[in-house]
């Protein structure tokens, strides 16, 4: 056998699925194998390559191994000359697989190959060639000198940044996204160390492929997408820790003790400073609504207070300190917290919301206020301020909606303008497509392939001028209709248009759109869940109020709830568990079907209904007046 490849997945099935038949595409005529390895997802990813790609082989870890474990047990069941490590969130183009085996042939030296990477958004992904990160190397890229100076051989050796990017070379380090080896070189210098859970196992392989007589190549001619953001939440605080941590057991492994601990120290330095802004990046990218709107209201009930004290108070005595420094910000949270409960916060902005939420602020402000005597202060102020509430809430998010969308218009965003690269059949279904799952886009036009039908509406010519095709009509967002148009296709666009415009593919057969903005955003896809009621924030925040609410009253009126409950201490556990997190009340019966939006786990299901429903309806017509329909009517079965 000439190939094979191993692929570890988890929880990434849509990706995944489109993978396989991009590889499926380019191992036609290649003697070839594919080992699938899931490390027990619970996105549908099993059953889909079940169902899908049955000629493929599926082996199912039982538990999260990590991404050496997994790969290894695939590692030791292959028998092709020549072994791929893949990542589920690649695609790859119809003849890489060829080339690169023809490469490995053609060259017997080469113990290990990489090939030219490119993110969702067409722009190289630097980590397609890298050098060995000794502390000086790390060095110069942790304190941000490798940035600075990109073409520098001294400064930039961690991604070769002066080794033209579209020429083969020798390298040091190989991704692990795409990393093919010899059979012969994995017996002789040994599989992945199982000891990096995830991230540095590939540099570790690397270093041990040139340490064993091997070398490493860069391989240019041969191109992959690889939506790394799927795969790695890069921008997460525990992404710091692990890739960093892995980057320690390297230096301890390979390095000499005096180097190891510098190297380590760079290490720990990176983690602390990394981890400092991202955090402080964070806090302020999730609390910048929050704290403009509670500084506006605070700002406008001070200068009314001001105002009122001066000229309409009634008694000639200023409020006390009371007032500004405890009632006005008890005021305040009140009316965030009402504002956001009542959908406030939601997109597209409702004004109704955020009216229902600052009057109800309002009158839980005013009843409240009765019973608090050192805290009763006027209440039209009280008024007042839930009037400054609605304004200023209002204003804020007319003003963010303007800047991130360019119109007055509170209904809806600005719709993305979108062109859909196919051919009539495949342009038709995803026209339709877009429209069945309601995707805030507009659709300009389709860009044809193989014939010439410009006198059909909304034709805007053939793939050959897509250029000029994005220029002219201000194109967002290019779809490719993967049945039309080939992988190595799609990635000569993506590379020469660049970032120019956002990209999406839709697979054959397939009732989903796929891709990614950038390396460091998580893949986005227009899937048929949009549409679902249960999708919707409202209803995921009103789902989750019920789940709590009604645990909570349970298990303080648990002795008598359990007199009509069959299984009762397990019924109490529920409550605790739905109270946490762990499960929901009313569930999928099918927990694991991909095409439903994610909830937890249940404890009873639609099914369960005097007159049943099954998911796909309950989803479509979620309400919370339906979760409590079905706990009432199912009450004796909460112990499930």
């Amino acid at each position: 056998m000439k190939l094979s490849i191993v692929i570890v997945n988890y929880n990434v099935c849509f990706f995944l699925e489109q993978c396989l038949r991009s590889v499926k595409s380019s191992i036609s005529g290649l003697d070839a194998e594919v080992l699938i390895v899931d490390n027990n997802s619970v996105d549908g990813s099993v059953e889909m390559v079940k169902e899908k790609f049955s000629e493929f082989i599926l082996i199912e870890s039982g538990s999260n191994l990590g991404f050496s474990k997994a790969n290894n047990l695939a590692l030791r069941k292959t028998k092709g000359e020549f072994v791929l490590l893949l990542n589920p969130d690649t695609l790859v183009e119809e003849d890489t697989l060829v080339k690169c085996c023809a490469f490995m042939e053609a060259h017997p030296e080469a113990g290990g190959l990489g090939v030219y990477m490119v993110d969702g958004a067409g722009a190289f992904l630097p980590e397609s060639k890298r050098g060995l990160p000794t502390p000086i190397v790390a060095f110069y890229k942790i304190f941000g000198l490798a940035s600075l100076f990109p073409k520098s051989e001294k400064f930039c050796k961690y991604h070769l940044g002066y080794l033209d990017k579209n020429l083969t070379h020798e390298v040091e380090v190989l991704s692990g996204a795409f990393l093919m080896t010899r059979k012969q070189t994995l017996e002789k210098v040994g599989l992945l160390d199982e000891e990096y859970f995830m991230y540095g196992e590939d540099i570790d392989l690397s270093y041990r492929i040139t340490q064993g007589g091997y070398k490493n190549f860069y391989y240019p001619e041969a191109k992959i997408i690889h939506y790394k953001g799927e795969s790695t939440k890069k921008t997460s605080i525990n992404y710091v820790f692990v890739f960093y941590n892995a980057m320690i057991i390297f230096a301890k492994k390979h390095f000499s003790t005096k180097n190891a601990k510098l190297f380590t120290f760079l290490i720990y330095i990176a983690i602390y400073l990394k981890a400092s802004v991202d955090i402080s990046i964070n806090f302020i990218k999730n609390t910048f609504q929050t704290l403009l709107d509670a500084g506006l209201i605070f700002l406008g009930l001070y200068v009314f207070k001001n105002y009122w004290e001066s000229n309409y108070k009634p008694v000639s005595v200023d409020y006390p300190p009371e007032f500004i420094g405890v009632a006005v910000p008890l005021y305040i949270i009140t009316w965030l917290i009402t504002n956001h409960l009542s959908g406030g916060n939601d997109k597209p902005i409702d004004l109704w919301k955020i009216l229902r939420g600052a009057l109800v602020g309002t009158l839980l402000i005013s009843a409240a206020s009765n019973f608090f005597d050192e805290y009763r202060f006027s209440k039209v102020i009280i008024v007042i301020g839930g009037s400054i509430s609605f304004f200023e809430l209002t204003i804020s998010r007319w003003i963010t909606h303007y800047v991130q969308n360019k119109t007055w218009i509170l209904s809806k965003a600005k719709p993305k303008k979108v062109a859909i690269v196919g051919d009539d059949a495949e342009v038709k279904r995803v026209f339709e497509l877009l429209a069945d799952i309601k995707a805030n886009v507009e659709v300009i036009g389709f860009v044809s392939i193989t014939q010439s039908v410009e006198h059909i509406k909304k034709h805007l010519g053939n793939i050959s001028k897509i250029s000029e095709v994005v220029i002219i009509h201000d194109i967002e967002e290019l779809i490719f209709c993967s049945k039309d148009v080939s992988a190595n296709k799609i990635i000569e666009l993506m590379v020469a248009l660049n970032t120019a415009v956002e990209y999406k593919i839709v697979p054959d057969k397939s009732d989903y759109i796929i891709g990614s903005n950038s390396k460091n955003t998580q893949g986005a896809l227009y899937t048929i869940d949009i549409k679902l009621n249960i999708s919707s924030k409202s209803n995921i925040r009103n789902k989750r109020l019920f789940d709590v609410f009604f645990s909570l009253v349970y298990f303080f009126l648990s002795p008598f709830f359990i007199l009509f409950v069959d299984k009762r201490l397990k019924s109490i556990g529920n409550s605790f568990d739905v109270l946490f997190g762990k499960k929901t009340w009313v569930g999928y019966l099918n927990q694991y079907d991909i095409k439903l939006p994610k909830i937890k786990p249940g404890i009873i299901s639609p099914s369960s209904a005097a007159k049943p429903i099954n998911d796909y309806q309950y989803a479509k017509e979620y309400t919370i007046f339906l979760d409590i329909k079905l706990v009432v009517s199912n009450f004796s079965k909460l112990g499930s």
